[in-house]
């Protein structure tokens, strides 16, 4: 099966091929002979025949930092008729632009699998979807209100605030059980960003790492341990955090095993979940998950070839 896969991502030229995912993915395909397109998100039209256009560039790719892609003359593609996978691997933020773009990629399902699902990313914000799963997750709040976060903190002590459409560990802040600071950090984020913000307890098991975990068409497919750098409470890698080899907890594996068959049914073929301390859940990735690299590096496994299975499967 050879398939002409297009993949809507950032620039190519600005990727660190170490540890990028969508490269891992690109890569991975590309040896199984599918032809590759990139295109950027901003080139998206939608004609007055409704068909769904991007100006897309053949692309060749090799695993040589700085030499790592090959491009051709880009031109304009139509994605329904031209494309038989999209993949939508451009990084956050999940703003308006972010969901328009999935709006239009669903008026072509009918002809082209895009992983993953438009509308089920669309309906699947990571730190909202989470909140179907609450019995794995911490004790968790989502408000503008600092009169609310100040009544949480007497319950749980020391918190974590965070955008609840964040990505990357960033602007993810602390706030001690004595609150200092807590009233300019909510007028901060208040004047930022108009949607409310997650609180939760600060958990003192993130200093034994912040485990990522990918499941593939709903089943587990491996897991690193991210663990903060010095002077960090954040573990993300993009936040100077570094991985090492794990294994799931019990646990992790009945947090797996609850959400697989959900991720499964809404096309969600490739997601990567967030665990701390082994049973606190806190995240579902949906939107460009990232850490498959890292993931074989220490487990000797394709998960970009596994990922590729299930999508020439949907096929």
């Amino acid at each position: 099966m050879n398939l002409r896969v297009a993949v809507q991502m950032d620039p190519i030229e600005s990727i660190n091929i170490t540890g990028d995912s969508s490269f891992a993915l690109m890569l991975s395909a590309q040896a199984r002979g599918h032809e590759l397109f990139h295109y950027d998100v901003g080139s998206l039209t939608l004609d007055e025949n409704d068909r769904l256009t991007a100006l897309g560039a053949p692309v060749r790719v090799k695993p040589v930092q700085g030499e790592h892609f090959e491009k051709g003359e880009a031109r304009r593609i139509d994605l329904g008729r031209e494309i038989d996978v999209v993949l939508m691997r451009q990084d956050p933020p999940f703003d308006m632009g972010y969901i328009t773009a999935t709006h239009l990629l669903e008026r072509i399902q009918h002809e082209t699998l895009v992983v993953n699902d438009p509308a089920s990313v669309r309906g699947a914000p990571e730190k909202v979807f989470v909140l179907d799963f609450r019995k794995f997750m911490p004790p968790t709040l989502v408000t503008r209100s600092i009169a609310d976060v100040r009544a949480f903190m007497d319950r749980h002590g020391a918190v974590v605030v965070k955008p609840i459409h964040g990505n990357g560990g960033k602007a993810i802040f602390r706030v001690p059980e004595t609150g200092d600071n807590l009233s300019a950090l909510i007028e901060m984020f208040n004047q930022t960003w108009p949607e409310p913000h997650m609180v939760q307890p600060f958990l003192p098991e993130v200093a034994e790492g912040d485990k990522r975990i990918v499941l593939v068409d709903g089943e587990y497919a491996g897991a690193i341990n991210r663990k903060p750098g010095k002077g960090e409470f954040r573990s993300n890698l993009a936040q100077g955090g570094f991985a090492e080899a794990t294994q799931l907890t019990a646990r992790e594996e009945e947090i797996c095993a609850a959400m697989g068959p959900e991720l499964k049914k809404r096309g969600l073929i490739f997601v990567g979940i967030d665990v701390i301390g082994g049973k606190w859940l806190t995240e579902i990735n949906v939107t460009s998950p990232t850490g498959i690299v890292a993931i074989d590096k220490f487990n000797g496994t394709d998960t970009p070839g596994r990922i590729w299975d299930a999508i020439e499967a949907r096929l």
